[in-house]
């Protein structure tokens, strides 16, 4: 539409110094001369453009005009530009592209050169961990799209026990948490809400079908976030070698970690009790000890045998060649 166009060649002058008609052109899939109609409007409303001529010749907006940012300032100018470039590049929207041009046209050509001349100080990169396990990346743009417009969306969820199942749902919105992308929805075949881990869904389709909005928030649904899947909670004693107290400080905190007297740690940790919680032990490999419980001592017990097994058993099938 053409007032979108008009906005978008407005931004697009207020967040650079100087853009010629070609790269406008081609931005918007417009001809030259419904560009320069349109910055004879924008000129008309107020907006002061100026031409210039010769190799690096193009329009700009007259130096001393920018929108008011009221008491927003650089530094927190800066701060959302780093925030919003940490999400652009974990979901891969091209409206963040847009957004992010918005924020840029904020700031004024003579502070441009300030916030170039300075860098990056802080980079928020959300696509960690392979993009939270996620092999096609568009599916959070679909999601995102279908939450937006209310749309149904169907696909095949698979649980940590490896099983499949079908599921429709009306989708509510997506959050990152620790280091996946989960969808929140509200899910037919449960007829309740519930998460579902994007790196499971498999088989995404959009329907044609609206739903009418059921009054639960966002919000709401974040503070109830992976109940599912979590399990009661269980109080962990975990005796670590010393060799790992950096890692071990990091992950459970300095405050929680008793150095004994021979160097070893002593952490106290509640968790909930399911199987990321055996994979977390497990990944210490023998330097680390469950000494309380004795139940998730016995099954960590039990989990390294059967692992102990298979190797055995494939080393005996080797010598046997």
């Amino acid at each position: 539409m053409k007032v979108e166009r008009l906005l978008g060649i407005t931004m697009m002058l207020l967040s650079r110094r100087r853009v010629n008609a070609q790269t406008l052109a081609d931005k918007f899939e417009v001809s030259h001369r419904t560009i320069y109609r349109d910055l004879e409007t924008i000129n008309a409303a107020g907006i002061p453009i100026v031409s210039f001529t010769g190799s690096d010749g193009g329009y700009e907006i007259m130096e001393q005009y920018r929108i008011d940012r009221q008491i927003v300032t650089l530094d927190d100018l800066q701060s959302i530009l780093t925030a919003l470039k940490g999400v652009r590049a974990s979901l891969d929207d091209v409206e963040m592209d847009g957004l992010l041009t918005k924020i840029r046209a904020l700031v004024a050509r003579s502070e441009q050169k300030q916030l170039e001349e300075a860098g990056e100080t802080l980079i928020f990169d959300t696509n960690l961990w392979h993009g939270g396990g996620i092999k096609d990346r568009t599916i959070l743009a679909q999601l995102r799209q279908a939450s937006k417009n209310r749309t149904v969306v169907s696909f095949a969820y698979t649980n940590t026990d490896g099983e499949a199942e079908q599921r429709e749902v009306e989708p509510i919105g997506l959050a990152w948490k620790g280091y996946a992308w989960y969808l929140y929805a509200y899910c037919r075949l449960r007829g309740d809400y519930r998460t579902f881990r994007l790196s499971r869904v498999g088989g995404l389709r959009v329907h044609m079908e609206r739903f009418a909005n059921r009054g639960v928030r966002m919000e709401e649904l974040d503070a109830r976030w992976g109940n599912q899947e979590r399990g009661p909670e269980v109080e962990l004693l975990l005796l670590f070698r010393p060799r790992l107290r950096v890692r071990v400080e990091e992950t459970f905190g300095a405050d929680r970690v008793e150095v004994r007297e021979d160097g070893s740690l002593l952490v106290r940790a509640s968790y909930p009790d399911n199987h990321w919680m055996y994979g977390m032990i497990l990944g210490y490999g023998p330097d680390v000890q469950v000494l309380e419980p004795a139940a998730v001592a016995a099954k960590i017990r039990a989990m390294g045998a059967q692992i102990a097994a298979i190797y055995e058993e494939a080393a005996a099938d080797a010598a046997a060649r």
